[in-house]
């Protein structure tokens, strides 16, 4: 039974594993490709937005 388990837990871990990684590459992969002129669109927008604000914790020197 414990060696059922330690199987369980590793395929579980490599199956969670392998999708997290291959979510990132092809969202990475899909921005590259289809991401058109409008790839830092929200980016873009959030920094304009932030424009003015104070900056907020760390130590001054």
């Amino acid at each position: 039974m414990k060696e059922y388990i330690f199987d369980l837990t590793v395929v579980a871990l490599l199956i969670i594993g392998l999708t997290a990684t291959l979510g990132v590459f092809t969202n990475g992969l899909g921005e590259r490709l289809f991401g058109g002129r409008k790839k830092n669109e929200f980016v873009d927008q959030c920094a304009k937005f932030q424009t003015g604000w104070n900056a907020v914790g760390g130590k001054k020197k």
